[in-house]
């Protein structure tokens, strides 16, 4: 799949579960409460290399895992207070921003506040790696 057709094909599944709610961030896989998963307000951004999502990261367990569509990624460097919170600087339960799909297994978390985060797609996973308490 050319980069193109991968930026058309995740704007479209973008739109589709932008307007389903359905594009959801969190320490939790499951479907529990509202806090717990955040839904992506607005419609995605396509360029010619990536796809620029509005989204709500979920930082109350610290930065470490994000969902997009059905693909779970994983931070390249966790980010954290070391009790499983947030650092100094971000946002509580969640941080405003935009996710930067550069490939089907790439994603860059980037919000107003300067903060930037590399995620990289689990292969395989199904569901987050921890649940957040």
């Amino acid at each position: 799949m050319t980069i193109r057709h991968f930026a058309r094909a995740t704007a479209l599944a973008a739109l589709a579960a932008t307007a389903a709610a359905a594009v959801l961030t969190g320490c939790t896989g499951r479907d529990p409460a509202p806090v717990a998963r955040p839904t992506v307000a607005g419609h995605p951004t396509t360029t010619a290399a990536a796809t620029v999502i509005p989204y709500e990261l979920y930082t109350h367990c610290g930065i470490d895992e994000a969902r997009i569509g059905s693909t779970y990624f994983e931070a390249e460097t966790p980010l954290s207070d070391g009790s499983f919170n947030p650092p100094p600087g971000w946002d509580n339960p969640t941080q405003h921003g935009t996710m930067t799909l550069l490939s089907p297994t790439e994603a860059v978390f980037t919000d107003p506040k300067g903060h930037e985060v590399r995620f990289r797609a689990r292969k395989g996973a199904d569901d987050f790696k921890r649940v957040c308490e």
